[in-house]
């Protein structure tokens, strides 16, 4: 299975749809609190917005012409202050590989990709959010050397 990276561009919006909706689903289903139901989860003309800002970074996977995974990518610098070092992160907003071709392999290839990408960048961390209740995500993460550096705990009151 011959599977490329290259950035995404704006020719890509419709074929990218499907694979935003999956990611936005799960969210939906696992904290309809948080996340509202929509049919358009990203807008054309926010994601024309992310390929044109230089701190932000999509990828995608194709196999032949389709596209069979993505991930998105955002640059933050953290200025140091007296509670905590200054640092440069690149965070993963979102990575999501087609659910009729997963387990292929073609995730940790998307990963390697934003692995070598930060190098580039001469950031400290890649870091990234993952839903507690999303195990197989957590597997996958620690499966290709990620570490759980916090969490995030909540008490819901409604």
């Amino acid at each position: 299975m011959d599977i490329f990276i290259r950035n995404a561009n704006q020719d890509d919006y419709e074929s990218l749809l499907s694979l935003f909706w999956q990611v936005h689903h799960l969210h939906v289903m696992e904290r309809s609190d948080l996340y509202k139901k929509n049919s358009v989860p990203v807008g054309e003309e926010f994601f024309n917005n992310q390929l044109k800002d230089d701190k932000q970074h999509i990828f995608v996977a194709t196999l032949g012409i389709e596209i069979v995974g993505v991930v998105v990518l955002k640059e933050e610098e953290i200025p140091e202050n007296s509670f905590v070092n200054a640092r440069k992160v690149l965070l993963v907003d979102s990575l999501c590989v087609a659910d009729t071709i997963r387990q292929k392999g073609i995730g940790s290839k998307l990963m390697q990709h934003v692995f070598d990408f930060a190098r580039g960048l001469k950031v400290d961390s890649i870091e990234l959010g993952v839903l507690e209740k999303n195990q197989n995500a957590i597997h996958f993460y620690e499966s290709i050397g990620m570490t759980t550096k916090s969490r995030k705990m909540e008490f819901r009151l409604r």
